[in-house]
């Protein structure tokens, strides 16, 4: 009896057990009974939506097969996975008995899910990426149902639903609208002497031909492969990267040890010698390839008596599949110089194209993102590369410019590139959505130049140029699919205008600092002399720096507001204060300058002066000054941020005065309009700012500088009588309460710049 106690229950268990498992069963048998002939043509929304999300994806994320093989790729992934999701969960929603339409419902949660993860893992947060999945897969599931009413035969109905899901984009398109930052102030006409040269963006007269350089062996690329002229020797890279992945060996054919040396050239049809231009590119997708996108470039300075050669380091960028190579940073500088390597034994060879041609003295890098601080590495080679043959080999081109295009400026082994009595020049876009800093500034700050040196810098900051359309091929999203979707497109500037601008700056820079056309000089000195060939609608802000100038104050010594290079500060009425410039994450571009704040209306006189050192070293700073020059960023923004509304730009005078007391008075706007930093919204809509790409974009603007060049003929026209060469002080006046600006780099230069 006791035995038959124990186990009287199990039968009664089992019997329950098998009375769930028969209803489950007959729930799933019955999983399709209320997807109709209309339901399941209402799939085929569905179905595109699958399509699309993977498609995106895929040209996100080339396989490097081509874009027939991607596509047909997304089309059958998006197949096979909305197949098998949808019918999961329809299965799961079976069993609950919901009286729904369930493959086609567990094909709307597919869709939801799979751009959930897609957008998720594309560094999209998880509460936008599930917000969009859901809009997203619903807007599908309405254009199912559409496509089922007009197979029905109900067009009535279907009509109404096209109207309202075409209405709805529409209405939410205009708040959208309404909430874009419109940060863009196009300056007022504003006369100022053209320089007396032909336009630099133009083509020269100088024939030329195109050909390439490499291994011979490229598997994807017919002009590495069989259509070289040149065979180059491959670089062995195995001291910098020890980890190659198999993958990447599988789709190029090479590793580590054996990188190849790949060029493309455009070489100009005489003698020579020319001075040579190699032109780097930056990360972008490896397979999708990215050094003919300065062939634009390439085919100008070649026109006007430059070598030009575009690099290839495909190989070294990023790829979904496999990564980004280690140390690729350092490697990329490494490979510019094997290409200097490569080119000098070329010029050797009698009967190679490049036999003489070379100019030794004269070598330019110009260099596109990564590509642009690479340049600058491989210009301080020496830094990193000082027991590496190459640095010797590569020794024989003297590098006198570096060019680089909105570049990164990543802490390599501990240290960054600084340049010394070389020529550097950097463009940076304010829609830049992929380097959104201005990096380039920072390197602009470490480029010093002796006394009386002949080399220069200078930065441009354009408020509508972004990232990519610098290079032809990269398209105009700065951010790889699917996320780049998000970013706004609305205020970007044309793309075939941003590569002219950057033919003009680039080819204006390279005549005067490798041909010595010194009158193209003017630009760089205040972009307003070439703005004839310039784009129109955007705003530019540019500074500049030569061997000819006398610091009075750089704010770089110390921390006490009293204190200059060649000077004793005071302020009344201001408040003054010395602080780091900082970049939109609120990061140090490693560069102090004075910040000047006027708080109260009190005092119509609030100034900060400089009162200059007398003796020797006054007469050094002076001697052979032709004005006075500062670089300026206005921070009316600060304040106008936040209370919500535009503030008109700070009211600065300047006042110079002599040793004898007679001062000359001078507004700053009959110089130059003092203009309000670009403030840009990346995104599509601010909700959507700080929650893709984990919110790098931060604040609206940061710190950028524009020089002032004030001529001592300007204060002359004020005060006959005053003695430039016998200054005694420099006095800013902010007469204006609230104002707000911070100062750098006051001093004197010594220049051409042209008079009112």
């Amino acid at each position: 009896m006791e035995m038959e106690w124990e186990y009287a229950p199990v039968p009664q268990r089992q019997r329950r057990r098998r009375r769930i498992l028969n209803a489950m069963g007959r729930r799933i048998k019955e999983t399709y009974r209320y997807d109709t002939t209309f339901w399941r043509t209402a799939l085929s929304g569905l179905w595109i939506v699958s399509f699309l999300a993977f498609t995106v994806t895929i040209l996100g994320i080339p396989t490097g097969l081509g874009l027939p093989a991607d596509i047909l790729l997304a089309a059958g992934t998006g197949t096979i996975v909305l197949l098998v999701a949808g019918h999961i969960l329809a299965a799961l929603l079976a069993l609950t008995g919901i009286r729904i339409a369930r493959l086609f419902a567990g094909c709307l949660l597919a869709d939801a899910i799979v751009i959930l993860l897609i957008l998720y893992y594309a560094d999209v947060q998880l509460d936008a990426a599930a917000a969009i999945a859901v809009l997203l897969s619903l807007a599908g599931g309405a254009g199912g149902i559409v496509i089922g009413l007009l197979r029905s035969r109900r067009v009535a109905m279907a009509l109404l639903l096209i109207a309202a899901l075409t209405l709805s984009p529409l209405a939410l398109a205009s708040k959208v609208q309404e909430t874009v930052v419109t940060d863009t102030f196009i300056p007022s006409s504003d006369e100022w002497p053209e320089l007396a040269a032909a336009n630099p963006g133009l083509p020269g007269d100088t024939p030329f031909t195109t050909f390439t350089y490499g291994s011979g062996q490229d598997l994807h690329r017919a002009e590495y492969a069989e259509g070289i002229t040149l065979r180059s020797f491959p670089a062995d890279a195995s001291a910098y990267i020890k980890k190659w992945p198999r993958l990447r060996s599988l789709f190029w054919g090479f590793d580590s040890s054996s990188l190849p040396v790949n060029g493309r050239v455009f070489m100009p049809s005489g003698d020579g010698p020319y001075p040579l231009v190699l032109l780097v590119h930056g990360n972008h997708m490896m397979e999708d390839y990215s050094d003919a996108g300065y062939a634009y470039l390439g085919e100008l300075l070649a026109s006007r008596g430059f070598i030009a050669v575009a690099l290839d380091q495909n190989f070294l960028n990023y790829s979904a599949w496999s990564g980004i190579p280690e140390h690729d940073f350092k490697v990329r500088a490494w490979m510019i110089l094997k290409h200097l390597e490569q080119l000098g034994t070329y010029s050797e060879e009698s009967g190679n194209p490049f036999y003489h041609k070379i100019d030794f003295g004269q070598t330019a890098l110009l260099g596109h993102s990564r590509g642009g601080q690479a340049a600058a590495m491989a210009a301080d080679a020496a830094r990193w590369f000082k027991s590496d043959p190459v640095l010797t080999a590569a020794g024989r081109f003297h590098i006198t410019s570096v060019i680089a295009l909105a570049p990164t400026d990543k802490v390599v082994d501990g240290q960054q590139a600084r340049l010394k009595d070389i020529n550097y020049l950097t463009l940076q876009g304010a829609r830049d959505g992929d380097v959104h800093d201005f990096y380039g500034d920072r390197q602009y700050n470490r480029s010093t130049y002796s006394v009386g040196s002949t080399a220069f810098k200078s930065s441009l900051y354009i408020a509508d140029a972004n990232h990519s359309q610098f290079n032809s091929d990269w398209g105009g999203y700065d951010q790889s699919l699917p996320a780049g979707l998000f970013l706004s497109r609305s205020r970007i500037m044309d793309g075939a205008a941003q590569r002219q601008l950057a033919k003009v700056y680039v080819s204006a820079f390279l005549e005067a600092t490798l041909h010595g056309e010194r009158k193209y000089e003017g630009l760089f000195r205040d972009y307003r002399s070439g703005q004839q060939w310039l784009p129109e609608t955007t705003t530019y802000y540019n500074r500049f720096l030569d061997g000819s100038y006398r610091p009075v104050a750089t704010f770089e010594e110390d921390r006490i507001t009293s204190t200059a290079v060649n000077g004793t500060a005071e302020s009344k009425g201001l408040v003054w204060t010395e602080e780091l410039a900082k970049d939109r994450e609120n990061k140090s571009k490693a560069n102090y300058g004075i910040v000047l704040e006027r708080t109260s209306a009190q005092d119509p006189g609030a100034y900060y002066s400089i009162a200059l050192h007398n003796g020797t070293a006054a007469g050094h700073t002076l001697a052979g000054a032709e004005g006075l020059t500062f670089a300026m960023a206005n921070r009316n923004a600060d304040k106008a941020e936040a209370a919500g509304v535009p503030r008109p730009a700070p009211a600065v005078e300047i006042e110079l005065t002599d040793r004898q007391g007679t001062s000359a008075r001078l507004p700053l706007s009959e110089v130059m309009e003092v203009l309000p930093l670009p403030k840009t919204q990346f995104t599509l809509h601010p909700w959507l700012e700080e929650r893709i790409s984990d919110g790098k974009y931060g604040d609206l603007s940061e710190a950028v500088f524009q020089t002032y060049e004030l001529p001592f003929e300007l204060f002359r026209e004020q005060a006959p009588t005053l003695a430039p060469d016998r200054l005694s002080q420099i006095t800013f006046y902010l007469p204006e309460e609230g104002d707000k600006v911070m100062l750098d780099d006051i001093g004197f230069y010594a220049g051409t710049k042209a008079p009112r």
